[in-house]
């Protein structure tokens, strides 16, 4: 049993849930979204239920429809840095744009973090494609796609190189010599390139991890080339288990071109699951979904629908026009977009029940039923080429995950798929993911 293949879990920590509705429900705790002990207390729960990590999302902007939803959020890597001193094994993913941050400080920023940690670290790279966070940082738009990931690249290689900036050997501590440091076993990146310039090294020794863990969330075509390139775990949205083994199945081999080891990659699809008894989960579903607000939904869908759908009737069938040309699973302009595109497709759904439908998770997989039929579910995608394991996604927090630790994984370890206890410290020992040597 103990050379099976286990499945690896996140808890990603959002607001006070993920359901847009969830900070009107009772079961909620909006009013403790900016205290310590809200994110302490969910990375400590997270840990004692031996998950690998906890994940923070973020993007440099206030949202416009905060009017209608608890979307503030705090600064990822110093809410984990928080994080780490109340903790001993859960890893921490903190969110960190390529294009509004500079490599030198972000590598700092995460190098910190990982001694700090003691190598729990991990870095969600995003691309950020938002006008308003451009206007955030003084400019007039966003790059397109292309140059993004062209920026991203450059970043990305930029950071590795000042992880590496010191030799893990470095720092020779020689009292009776009087040497801190070996100056041959410090090097100075000296990068000039088209997108980004670095000149000298860090002023933190190696990462615990030799390099944080490397996370990406993009799924459209450029999204798919990068991770295949960098990621080691990659968070998606899937609706179906065919589409998620379609994209299992393209990111694997696209890696698996370049050289690198596929199982080096943890494919983890978000999954936000109402716990309870059958009828129980379901009439809690429906009393969230009872708690959305139309024009809140409807300002989100602006950000990837080509028509405007204010002035269409909420029980009038959503064309599938207002998706354009969204591409399929494995061929896509705008992942999220294809997600939505693929639901009107498939269900032709009205625009209240399109609402409902992204208000759980924005079309990450919700499921709605017993602690065994959540467990039959992952075990479904796990073991049939769909997913590396989840980012489970609480509908509400903190009793949606408290529920979903407290009964679903029991099952999971009843199964053999999820670990007892935490054999390693850091990060990669719980991901599997061998630690970088230096060049």
């Amino acid at each position: 049993m103990a050379d099976r293949r286990q499945m690896n879990l996140n808890l990603f920590i959002l607001s006070s849930g993920h359901h847009e509705a969830a900070w009107r429900h009772p079961a909620s705790t909006p009013e403790r979204m900016f205290e310590p002990d809200f994110y302490l207390g969910l990375a400590r729960a997270a840990e004692a239920a031996t998950l690998d990590a906890v994940f923070l999302a973020d993007i440099p902007k206030l949202d416009a429809n905060i009017e209608f939803n608890a979307a503030g959020r705090l600064d990822p890597l110093l809410t984990l840095a928080t994080v780490a001193g109340g903790t001993e094994r859960i890893g921490l993913i903190a969110t960190a744009s390529t294009t509004y941050s500079y490599p030198w400080q972000l590598a700092r920023a995460l190098s910190t973090l990982d001694h700090l940690s003691r190598g729990r670290a991990a870095w969600n790279i995003v691309t950020t494609d938002s006008p308003d966070a451009a206007r955030n940082f003084g400019l007039n738009g966003n790059p397109d796609a292309a140059l993004r990931y062209e920026r991203a690249e450059a970043f990305v290689e930029a950071v590795e190189a000042l992880w590496d900036s010191w030799d893990d050997d470095a720092v020779v501590l020689d009292r009776a010599a009087g040497r801190y440091v070996d100056p041959s076993r410090i090097h100075h990146p000296n990068i000039a390139g088209p997108h980004l310039k670095v000149a000298g090294a860090l002023t933190t020794p190696r990462p615990p991890q030799g390099h944080p863990v490397l996370v990406q969330a993009g799924s459209s075509d450029h999204g798919r080339v990068f991770a295949a390139r960098h990621a080691e775990a990659i968070f998606t949205a899937q609706q179906r288990i065919e589409d998620a083994q379609a994209f299992y199945r393209d990111v694997k081999s696209r890696a698996f071109d370049l050289g690198r080891n596929p199982d080096h990659i943890k494919i983890l699809p978000g999954l936000s699951p109402f716990v309870g008894g059958t009828e129980e989960a379901r009439r809690l579903e429906r009393e969230f979904n009872e708690l959305t607000i139309p024009a809140f939904g409807l300002m989100q869908l602006k950000d990837f629908a080509y028509v405007d759908l204010d002035d269409l009737d909420l029980d009038a069938p959503v064309p599938i026009e207002a998706f354009g040309d969204a591409g399929d699973v494995t061929n896509n302009k705008k992942s999220r977009t294809q997600v939505y595109a693929d639901i009107v497709r498939r269900e032709k759904p009205t625009l209240r029940q399109l609402l409902h439908k992204l208000a759980g998770a924005r079309g990450h997989r919700v499921v709605a039923g017993t602690p065994e039929q959540i467990a039959d579910t992952m075990t479904d995608w796990f073991e049939n080429g769909a997913a590396d394991g989840f980012n489970v996604m609480p509908p509400y927090l903190p009793g949606g995950f408290d529920a979903f630790a407290e009964t679903v994984v029991p099952i999971l370890r009843r199964r053999g798929l999820f670990r007892e206890g935490y054999e390693g410290m850091t990060l990669r020992e719980h991901l599997g993911l061998p630690r970088p040597g230096t060049p």
